[in-house]
């Protein structure tokens, strides 16, 4: 069956007033009466917003369709929670008596309102029914340092609940973090869902994240390049020195084992090797460039002749 979410066919948020939601309800049903309404699907349109407010009109009943979380979508495949039974359903009568002499009384509730509330009557907690709570999905952004080194993290939940996460060393892009009980409520005093936490990682603003490998566009000058040199690089734990081989070129990689984000194998840092020219702005630069050009005769495109 399909879920059906309720406060978009009303066009209300899940914050609204009990009076909000009655005050759109009121300007729908006139909106969409077959008796009057020149809409298209207008007896549909009516139907569906009865149902909608059969629901949310009843603080209860509101109560517990909510408990079902906000991660459904309308027009989703919907399953009962596990332990779910329809047939024990007992407890608060239908109140779509409302306004049942203004607009009529809203009946033939799709099957998914069948399911939840067993033809009008809502499930109560005397009634003996428990189950777990959906399992919500939640995404929280973090320093690529902070996933390679790991460590407190305080996450805001949508409830206003803040907690305290302990990210582990090496947690990597799209991985997911379980928080149990941390999910939307259980219905009749059941166990709260999961809560899972999907890792999003910055950028960085000079590694470029591959998997777990680390890449670094490493700028080194022309003589460093054509005799080789000894420079400082960074790493996600710090300052190595590295060394340039002689005759290096621009593109040209080079691997630091083991130094990107920690796992079972760790990752590696590459270093793509950028040659850098410093630009001849003065005379004796300029006779220095044309000294390069004569007494090296070098031409990088003969490939091409």
């Amino acid at each position: 069956m399909e879920y059906k979410d309720y406060y978009k066919t009303l066009g209300v948020s899940r914050h609204a007033s009990q009076d909000e939601i009655k005050k759109i309800y009121r300007r729908l049903a006139r909106k969409f009466h077959p008796d009057v309404s020149k809409e298209a699907n207008a007896e549909e349109r009516f139907k569906a917003v009865n149902e909608a407010y059969e629901v949310l009109g009843d603080p209860e009943k509101r109560k517990l369709y909510d408990q079902l979380g906000s991660n459904w979508k309308a027009g989703q495949e919907f399953r009962h929670p596990p332990g779910f039974d329809p047939s024990g359903m007992g407890g608060f009568r239908s109140n779509s008596s409302h306004f049942k002499t203004e607009f009529g009384d809203g009946a033939a509730f799709s099957d998914f309102f069948e399911s939840l509330f067993g033809g009008g009557r809502t499930q109560s907690s005397r009634s003996g029914f428990r189950a777990k709570g959906a399992d919500q999905t939640s995404t929280i952004e973090i320093d690529l340092q902070h996933a390679a080194l790991g460590g407190p993290i305080s996450v805001r939940l949508a409830s206003g609940k803040t907690l305290e996460v302990k990210i582990p060393p090496g947690v990597s892009q799209g991985q997911r973090i379980r928080l149990a009980g941390q999910g939307a409520a259980g219905l009749g005093g059941g166990p709260g869902g999961d809560l899972y936490l999907e890792i999003k990682i910055r950028p960085h603003r000079y590694f470029r994240l591959e998997g777990r490998d680390i890449y670094l566009d490493l700028p080194i000058t022309p003589w460093e390049a054509a005799l080789g040199s000894s420079v400082q690089v960074p790493t996600l734990s710090g300052t190595v020195e590295m060394k340039i081989p002689a005759g290096a070129q621009s593109g040209n990689r080079l691997r630091l084992k083991g130094k990107g984000l920690p796992g079972t194998p760790p990752g590696d840092q590459y270093l793509v090797l950028q040659i850098h020219t410093p630009p001849a702005q003065t005379a004796t630069q300029r006779e220095f460039y044309e000294r390069m050009r004569k007494d090296m005769a070098f031409n990088p495109r003969h490939q091409f002749n």
